[in-house]
């Protein structure tokens, strides 16, 4: 959870230092349009707005998010400019509602209403939509997290049994029984001597005494 909040943080710091870019060429065109060629607020807001979008898109598509995947740049592009258009209809309909609509028409309040009330709601909304529908961040970066790592998965189809423990000896008879009879077989059958050879307990020479016994 740290390491995305990280990342968040550090996305927004970017994000809002192209903002802030961008913040200047759209106030610097906006009055410029106004004071110097004469034009209508709206009209200014949204020339200055085009080009900050420009500004904008530069910034965040080989900064902010120069590590996510450019192989849909021209889809990117056009959602791109499409949320931009959102945000520009929401700045200047704040303008528009206060030059308009309550007469506020000196220019420190267009500057206001545009680029102090507008700029918040439309950046707050560019935001939200260009990390959620253009950019597509930390998708990837989610389902890696999610995925299990090899060690575990193999742990997870395993029994988890010593891989060097002995096994049932095939037909049923125990490795520890098996080793118990070839242990007392390969003792009882080993020499004792030159020329007594044990089996089953009793020297072959006893036997033989025994058989002589009987047949007196």
């Amino acid at each position: 959870m740290r390491p995305r909040l990280e990342r968040l943080v550090g996305e927004l710091v970017k994000f809002g230092a192209v903002g802030a870019l961008g913040f200047l060429v759209n106030v610097a065109i906006f009055n410029l349009c106004i004071h110097s060629f004469q034009l209508a607020p709206i009209r200014s807001g949204v020339i200055s707005q085009v080009v900050a979008i420009g500004t904008n898109y530069l910034g965040n598509r080989y900064w902010t998010y120069r590590h996510i995947d450019k192989n849909r740049i021209h889809r990117e592009t056009m959602l791109f400019f499409f949320f931009s258009g959102i945000g520009l209809v929401l700045e200047n309909g704040i303008l528009a509602l206060s030059h308009y609509g309550l007469g506020y028409t000196s220019p420190l309040a267009d500057n206001v209403a545009k680029n102090v009330i507008g700029l918040c709601l439309g950046t707050l909304f560019r935001f939200w939509a260009y990390r959620t529908w253009v950019f597509r961040v930390g998708q990837q970066d989610e389902r890696t997290e999610r995925a299990p790592r090899g060690d575990d998965a193999d742990d997870a189809d395993g029994d988890g049994a010593d891989p060097g423990a002995e096994g049932p000896v095939p037909g049923g008879v125990p490795g520890g029984v098996s080793g118990g009879v070839s242990g007392s077989v390969s003792g009882g059958v080993s020499g004792s001597g030159a020329g007594r050879v044990e089996v089953g307990g009793l020297a072959a020479e006893e036997q033989r005494e025994d058989r002589r016994q009987l047949l007196k």
